[in-house]
């Protein structure tokens, strides 16, 4: 028998932004496809109208596009199983709910809303908990009870009806999941699912998930934990309809937590500690809006780095992954049973270690516009340079402006609590001196100039802490930054006397 091909689907429905839990779902979906020669597909599962929200389907596009991860099969890609849109797959769905009703594995049921919200309450009153299950459906208004010119009649007449499935009584459900292991949970405990709606002649997601994986050749599964509740029935459904032999195999990832670890990770979350919690930015339909990761300032490949490492493990001591590097090591099997937290920091630990390594030229084009924002203007050549001395402080691209402004122009304001520490007479009498040994030299260089100063503080027995940051207060405005000499050289001899001539003139003598 040969080897069955790698199929795996991410399936998102189009209600809202999608959650970064939902991004790693598709990560992981798309590094397992990869790194098995296999096929990822999108399918949008937009059965549910009343939810479906314009702008979302398009929204999940983008996202995965910034994110890196291509789609093989779907709605833009087309494919051998199209079309990948739920909605327009909706003739397909009714003849295999029928088909469970024929074979005995499903049921007609014509009960209103009104009626089952009053035999919940009455269940309530009695101190009961209702289930629509074994114990009434031959009591209710279903085909199991109805003759069948009756269920026929009501059908013919536009009887409002729903195909409910026939969950078996006391039967041990046994199932493998690749992250969990061993499964057995009793059917007499879960209720029977309603798979097909006449009123708006769509599926519920249980049956249309089955078909389309089945009719899409879906040979795994890989979904949220939120899912697995919902094993049971699958499992059930793959038996009834005769498909158990080719039915996908299956794997429920571990949530992703509130950084403090209590519970689902939330927009709550983001709003109340001021992360994001979707990919790119998102505006609801109500005017209401999200920060996205991109919009903040995070490289995508920081970004899915990030996401990789929420629920899997590589187990190496390894962090930084290209997108090639997670499909060589990835596997289902290294991921963790239980949930990830998730940490600010540590995403933006992740997005500091891709700004390090980024090109300087191309942060340069993000740089100058900024500048130009203050009236400043150079070539692309300097601002790569004036990035090359302080990348290494940087966090997001918007850091840029604020750790390269004053290479550009002279401090006009110096920092109180800097001045206060080191701008003292003693101080300031030696930066006097230095400034001297600063204008003897012909070009300042951090390679010639730097060893030199180091040497005559030495020779003088002057602090080199208390001397170099009251020359960085003259010269950047603040004890901080890269390398004075590197800075210093950037700016030039000339630009380098006036600015301390210019804190001089400002700061005075010191106290």
């Amino acid at each position: 028998m040969a080897e069955r091909r790698v199929r795996v689907r991410f399936a998102p429905s189009p209600t809202g932004a999608l959650h970064i839990g939902g991004v790693r779902t598709a990560l992981y979906n798309y590094l397992f496809a990869r790194r098995n020669g296999g096929d990822f597909i999108l399918r949008i599962e937009d059965t549910d109208s009343q939810r479906f929200v314009p702008g979302a389907e398009a929204y999940i596009m983008e996202a995965l596009k910034w994110c890196g991860i291509s789609i093989d099969e779907g709605i833009n890609e087309g494919g051998p199983h199209a079309p990948y849109r739920q909605s327009e797959r909706k003739e397909i769905y009714l003849k295999y709910a029928q088909q469970l009703v024929e074979n005995g594995n499903a049921y007609y049921a014509f009960d209103s809303a009104e009626e089952l919200d009053a035999l919940r309450k009455q269940y309530e009153a009695e101190g009961k908990t209702f289930a629509y299950n074994y114990t009434v459906r031959e009591k209710l208004q279903t085909s199991l009870s109805l003759s069948p010119s009756e269920v026929k009649s009501r059908i013919e007449r536009g009887d409002v009806w729903v195909i409910r499935f026939k969950m078996p009584e006391n039967e041990d459900v046994e199932m493998d999941d690749i992250i969990r292991g061993h499964i057995t949970i009793n059917s007499s405990t879960l209720d029977d699912k309603v798979l097909y709606k006449s009123a708006d002649q769509l599926p519920t997601y249980h049956l249309a998930n089955i078909v389309d994986d089945h009719l899409m050749e879906i040979s795994h599964v890989i979904r949220g934990e939120e899912w697995l509740p919902s094993l049971p029935l699958h499992y059930l459904l793959y038996r009834a309809f005769g498909w158990a032999d080719t039915q996908p195999a299956f794997a429920h990832l571990p949530l992703l937590l509130k950084p403090q670890g209590q519970g689902k990770l939330s927009k709550r979350d983001g709003d109340k500690f001021g992360f994001p919690v979707f990919p790119l930015f998102w505006t609801a339909p109500d005017g209401s809006t999200a920060n996205g990761y991109r919009e903040d300032g995070y490289f995508p490949q920081a970004f899915i780095n990030m996401l990789a490492l929420l629920g899997w493990n590589p187990g190496t001591e390894q962090e930084i992954f290209s997108m090639q590097e997670l499909i060589d090591q990835f596997s289902l099997e290294k991921v963790s049973k239980s949930g990830a937290r998730f940490s600010p920091d540590k995403a933006k630990w992740f997005n500091q270690q891709y700004m390090r390594v980024a090109d300087d030229n191309e942060l340069a084009d993000k740089l100058l516009p900024m500048l130009a924002e203050q009236g400043i203007s150079t070539t692309k050549e300097r601002a790569a340079k004036a990035i090359s001395l302080i990348k290494e402080r940087a966090i997001f691209p918007k850091d840029l402006l604020s750790l390269t402004i004053y290479m550009f122009q002279a401090p006009t304001e110096y920092d109180e609590k800097s001045v206060a520490k080191f701008w003292k007479a003693d101080n300031v009498a030696k930066l006097k001196e230095l400034r001297a040994q600063l204008a003897a030299e012909s070009v300042i260089t951090a390679e010639a100039t730097e060893p030199k100063i180091h040497q005559w503080v030495v020779d003088n027995q002057y602090s080199m802490g208390q001397l170099m940051n009251s020359l960085r207060i003259a010269i950047i405005g603040i004890s901080q930054g890269p390398s004075i000499f590197a800075i210093s050289e950037f700016i030039g001899k000339d630009e380098t006397l006036a600015r301390i001539d210019n804190a001089l003139a400002k700061l005075g003598e010191g106290k």
